[in-house]
């Protein structure tokens, strides 16, 4: 798989190239090595530069810090790949309640192939004020997963929308209990000084 090729399909004309996954059945481990691990890595070191080295100013007062930014990126970094992770196993267990059919590699590609945008959209951290760009280009990704159910997990098409809502609400819950977690463990660490 060229990395470049697959992110840009699946951006550009992701009908096609879910079919593509879905005849390609790699597994789990191999889309986290050669696209998830890597990609992961553009939000967690755009929020570095961003929060670590650039930083941002709020009502005349500079906030930035490499002790910042390195806590931004970690918690980017594992919350991405954390998300992707617990999503697909949510959205596996699933599959038989909404007529799919139950394949953890199918599912772990469906979420993190419908993550593309949100790690291409990470980008924007580079410069804190602009961050809300990377939500906006997040929203990209739930259509990618609405569209890539049918072929991915075999979802009927009159069950397609009610996977694909609380599929939607397992993956917001995932990211705000996840980036919680994080934030308490790593903002905790650094108030105590370890």
């Amino acid at each position: 798989m060229d990395l470049v090729k697959r992110v840009k399909q699946i951006l550009v004309s992701p009908t096609t190239e879910w079919q593509t996954i879905d005849n390609e059945n790699d597994s789990h481990v191999t889309v986290l090595t050669t696209y998830v691990l890597l990609l992961a890595a553009i939000p967690a070191l755009a929020s570095f530069i961003g929060y670590g080295l650039i930083g941002y100013s709020v009502l005349g007062y500079h906030i930035g810090s490499v002790s910042l930014g390195v806590r931004q990126a970690i918690v980017q970094y594992i919350n991405l790949v954390a998300g992707v992770y617990i999503t697909a196993l949510i959205i596996n267990l699933m599959a038989e309640t909404f007529g799919s059919k139950a394949n953890f590699n199918k599912a772990f590609s469906l979420v993190a192939y419908a993550y593309t945008p949100v790690f291409i959209g990470g980008i924007f951290y580079i410069f804190p004020m602009v961050g809300f760009l990377a939500f906006l280009a997040s929203l990209y990704g739930l259509y990618l997963l609405y569209i890539g159910l049918a072929p991915m997990m075999q979802t009927p098409a009159e069950k397609k929308t009610s996977y694909f809502v609380v599929s939607l609400l397992v993956m917001i819950a995932v990211t705000v209990i996840l980036s919680l977690i994080l934030a308490a463990i790593i903002v905790g660490r650094s108030m105590t000084g370890l």
